[in-house]
């Protein structure tokens, strides 16, 4: 005679608060704020604002917050892709006598060979992405740290520029072109301004935040953007899940060249002419202005709204001392105290971020 088990009856829970560990617990509102890599700029750029409004009146007129917004530009527009390299886990030391190097080769090719001034332009592009592509070709390729490969880059563009400037023009600045065939159309593209509310706008703002609104979007909604945090991260990581590692990096460098032509048609269109000795040390501003937008020297952290900010806080600084009627020497003081504080303010943010 054979027993049949009864089933288990299993008693409910009891009501009460749901339990939840550690691994699956939602942290609080404020801690994922921090954990966003724009949000402490964006508070240090606000309290400079609000500074340079008390201490400086003629801030709060329209034309002065648009000359402000004009510096700003012409440094973020280069910053944006110098913070996306940075992301990426590289450095472009060049990339501030690239500027100048993209603007001389339009300027002299247009004029000594009697050209419309359009062909320099497409000339100049092709140029700035070679070197970009020869920055990352060689990181790639040889293994070499992008600091050692593109200090090279940048002392051998230094001296061709000034070299081939002086030897083609006997000067040390290029000649006006402003007469020549295709200036006008140039100009109203890289360098034209337009009135609001009686206040004259650089174009360069326009495309300073069209330019940002599109690397938000490349990084947080693209694959391509998915790579750039992957290879910053841990690129042989990144190459064993299938993420081409060659073609992000040097696709960074070039875009990092994209944005030296741009600005350096900018200089060109807008002066007419050329310095050959200019652009120096631009490149640590760019640098700078990402980094204090959250952008690990390090690599895989960052976003393209924080150099946004960085730019601005730049822009505010360096003509807000102009406005104040102080000294403008302090502006390199005021730039090492705004490095250092962000540097701080983003480690304590991540450290935040990360803390239960």
């Amino acid at each position: 005679m054979t027993q049949q088990a009864e089933p288990a009856v299993t008693t409910p829970p009891a009501p009460g608060p749901k339990q939840s560990d550690g691994r699956t617990s939602q942290r609080p509102l404020a801690l994922r704020l921090l954990a966003r890599p724009e949000v402490g700029v964006f508070l240090g750029a606000a309290a400079v604002y609000v500074f340079f409004l008390i201490a400086a009146p003629p801030v709060r007129e329209g034309s002065a917050m648009s000359t402000i917004l004009y510096q700003s530009s012409t440094i973020g527009i280069m910053a944006l892709p110098v913070a996306l390299l940075m992301i990426g886990g590289e450095f472009d030391l060049s990339s501030g006598v690239a500027v100048i190097t993209s603007a001389l080769t339009a300027s002299m090719l247009s004029y000594q060979l009697t050209l419309n001034v359009w062909m320099g332009v497409i000339v100049a592009l092709i140029v700035s992405l070679a070197i970009g592509f020869f920055n990352g070709w060689m990181v790639v390729k040889t293994g070499l740290p992008s600091f050692l490969v593109t200090l090279g880059t940048f002392l051998i563009l230094q001296g061709v520029n000034l070299a081939v400037t002086k030897l083609v023009t006997t000067n040390v600045a290029t000649d006006d072109i402003s007469t020549m065939d295709g200036f006008d159309q140039a100009k109203k593209i890289f360098a034209s301004t337009f009135q609001v509310g009686g206040v004259t706008v650089k174009i360069t703002i326009v495309y300073w935040l069209i330019f940002a609104a599109l690397a938000t979007w490349v990084l947080l909604r693209t694959k391509y953007g998915n790579w750039i945090f992957a290879v910053g991260g841990n690129k042989e990581s990144a190459r064993a899940v299938g993420v081409p590692v060659t073609f992000t990096k040097i696709s960074l460098f070039m875009l990092v060249g994209f944005g030296a032509w741009f600005v350096g048609m900018h200089q060109l269109f807008t002066f007419n002419t050329v310095q050959s000795g200019e652009g120096v040390g631009q490149e640590l501003i760019y640098i700078a202005a990402a980094v204090i937008g959250g952008c690990l020297l390090t690599g895989g952290y960052g976003s393209a709204i924080g150099p946004v900010f960085g730019a601005f806080m730049f822009g505010m600084v360096n003509q807000g001392i102009v406005f104040a009627g102080w000294n403008p020497d302090w502006f390199k003081a005021f730039l090492g105290v705004m490095l250092l504080g962000a540097v701080l303010i983003n480690l304590w943010v991540r450290q935040s971020a990360t803390r239960r």
